[in-house]
């Protein structure tokens, strides 16, 4: 499951870092001089965070279910 994850996250900042090198929009600009660009990166990143969190919640509780079921 560890090795999901980790692999999930390589893969997702190997694709972010790819999308760096084009040119960006003129929106990520004003962002970025209105120092608003923080606020979006915060954001994305407790939105992101909370659903990887809630996979391993719903992970561990199907896990368990399943040990429940095969005792029985």
């Amino acid at each position: 499951m560890i090795r999901n994850i980790l692999g999930f996250l390589l893969i997702f900042c190997s694709i972010a870092l790819n999308a760096q090198e084009n040119q960006g929009p003129n929106m990520a600009d004003t962002f970025r001089n209105d120092g608003k660009i923080y606020v979006v990166i915060s954001v994305i990143s407790i939105i992101f965070f909370s659903i990887v969190l809630f996979l391993i919640y719903l992970e561990r509780k199907i896990k368990r279910l399943e040990d429940k079921l095969k005792d029985h």
